[in-house]
């Protein structure tokens, strides 16, 4: 009787006497194929014989693409002299105790390694005279302090020099480094917050200004070079690739978005291309960690271009408005109301006395051009009106109730920072049939009301119960249209609601207060 074990390994040892017999048969067929040819073969050619054993793309060589990573020493050496180390400090009062030095110590620290100053959570107490760190201007005495670093570029050899605008914000005093080691005392020429853009003069001459090259050139893919001092290390070199073009932060102008290794201290330093040209300047980093993770984001040389030759010239940046709130079309909001494409900046509201009220531009208006220009996304109207120069007639084409108007508005200068008109966030839909159906009871305005609310139609809400109410609305809102149809009182809206089919979704025009939205009602849900 044969053990268990012997039992279950018996298999397996046929199973691999079968295996290697299998093997030892192929290995036979291929030797006697290789030694003993068919006559047909034989005939041939050895290389013929052979041929169809290569795979297919080794018959048709496909073009090299990519030839070699780039050198970048030659641009290095052009470039480099151009580029500037910035440093700001900042006059404090005079400071007393034993933790005088621990506190330099690490203010230093910030400095070197995250090129911005430390935090003072002592600064300003209220009620606390001569807190110390409390900063002193206009001209107060005191000891000058490390503020922060960053970088820069000379744009012209008569010493004017750019960098942003944070790199210098706050500061009392701000100089900058040539690679020959000599400093100098800058003065701020202008410095402009919304596209984070400032010019410095320097009192030099001589010096070597960078090459201004073209954004429209620039392809995604292509190498890019970056100089800077991040955490304080003067004149480092990183390079990578363009990620993207027109990258939109919702911010007045689009960044070049790139690998390239961007660290706190290289904020002002210049984007190089591989022509030697500045095509950026490196301004943001997108990060979780505070520190480099594979996006940076430059600003576009023309565009600062443009900037910086209105502050050389007048010390500001003038723009133009026109006066509306706006926010962006979904996709739903476009279908419900006849626009198709989710295009356009939704008018939301409309300040009193601007270019656009004299215009006609109502709220629930969607403006889909300007100057001929389509606007594809909202944030691109404020882009192209702050562009226009005040004074200027421009066309609008709006969208209103089912059909395109257009308008001509004149545009204003931008007053310095006033308080956003604001952005939000629209809904849309499509039809249906009865008030209650949608959980609405409405009244019709009274003359004072109207008056009172600048209104020449329109109902007011009463009450909003099931999908009205989740659609946002509630009592006190006006109702302006429905189903792109404008109303005037109840009855009007009644009418239009019974020649909507029934059960499906109605979009109706909101005012609430100052501002006026979208919304999508569906009844039954």
């Amino acid at each position: 009787m044969s053990s268990p074990v012997t039992a279950t390994s018996t298999p397996s040892v046929i199973r691999r006497t079968l295996v290697v017999s299998a093997v030892v048969s192929a290995v036979g067929l291929v030797l006697s194929s290789s030694l003993f040819p068919h006559a047909s073969q034989a005939q041939q050619p050895a290389a013929a014989v052979m041929a169809p054993a290569l795979p297919p793309a080794a018959n048709s060589a496909a073009p090299v693409l990519v030839k070699g990573l780039p050198d970048f020493t030659e641009l290095v050496e052009k470039v480099g002299p151009s580029v500037v180390s910035i440093r700001t400090t900042q006059r404090v009062a005079e400071e007393g105790g034993d933790g005088d030095e621990a506190d330099a110590q690490m203010r230093e620290f910030f400095k070197r390694f995250f090129g911005v100053p430390m935090p003072d959570q002592r600064r300003g107490t209220p009620g606390v005279p001569n807190t110390p760190n409390t900063p002193k201007r206009g001209g107060e005495q005191g000891e000058e302090r490390p503020r922060g670093v960053g970088s820069g570029f000379i744009l012209s050899p008569d010493g004017y020099v750019m960098t942003n605008a944070h790199v210098v914000e706050g500061a009392d005093e701000v100089y900058v480094n040539l690679t020959d080691k000599r400093e100098f005392k800058a003065k701020v020429v202008g410095a402009d917050k919304r596209t984070d853009v400032a010019v410095l003069k320097i009192d030099a001459k001589q010096l070597p200004a960078v090459t201004v090259g073209e954004v429209s050139r620039v392809k995604v893919g292509e190498w890019v070079m970056a100089i800077g001092t991040p955490f304080g290390l003067e004149n480092t070199v990183t390079a990578g690739i363009v990620s993207a073009k027109a990258r939109d932060t919702g911010e007045e102008i689009r960044f070049i978005q790139t690998d390239v290794a961007v660290n706190p201290g290289n904020s002002g330093g210049p984007l190089i291309n591989m022509r030697g040209e500045v095509v950026g300047i490196n301004s943001q980093i997108l990060s979780r960690s505070g520190g480099f993770m594979g996006i940076s984001l430059s600003i576009p040389i023309d565009d600062a271009m443009k900037v910086a030759d209105q502050l050389r010239s007048g010390g500001k940046v003038v723009r133009g408005r026109i006066g509306v709130s706006i926010a962006p079309v979904s996709k739903d909001v476009a279908e419900s109301i006849g626009l198709g494409k989710a295009q356009g900046a939704l008018v939301q509201a409309v300040e009193p006395g601007t270019p656009a009220d004299k215009a006609g531009v109502e709220a629930g208006d969607i403006i889909t051009k300007f100057n001929g220009q389509t606007i594809d996304k909202a944030p691109d109207l404020p882009r192209l009106v702050a562009a226009t120069k005040p004074g200027t007639k421009s066309t609008l084409q709006v969208f209103r109730r089912g059909a395109h108007k257009e308008l001509t508005v004149t545009v204003a200068e931008m007053d310095t920072p006033k308080a956003k008109l604001g952005s939000g966030k629209e809904d849309a839909a499509q039809p249906m049939a009865s008030a209650a159906a949608l959980g609405l009871n409405v009244i019709d305005l009274t003359a004072d009301q109207k008056r009172e609310l600048r209104q020449t139609g329109g109902v007011l809400v009463n009450e909003a119960q099931g999908p009205a109410a989740r659609a946002g609305l509630r009592a006190g809102d006006i109702i302006l249209s429905v189903a792109n149809v404008q109303i005037s009182s109840a009855k009007e809206f009644e009418a239009v609601l019974a020649k909507l089919e029934k059960g499906r979704a109605v979009n109706v025009l909101v005012r609430r207060g100052e501002w006026a939205q979208y919304a999508v009602i569906r009844p039954g849900k």
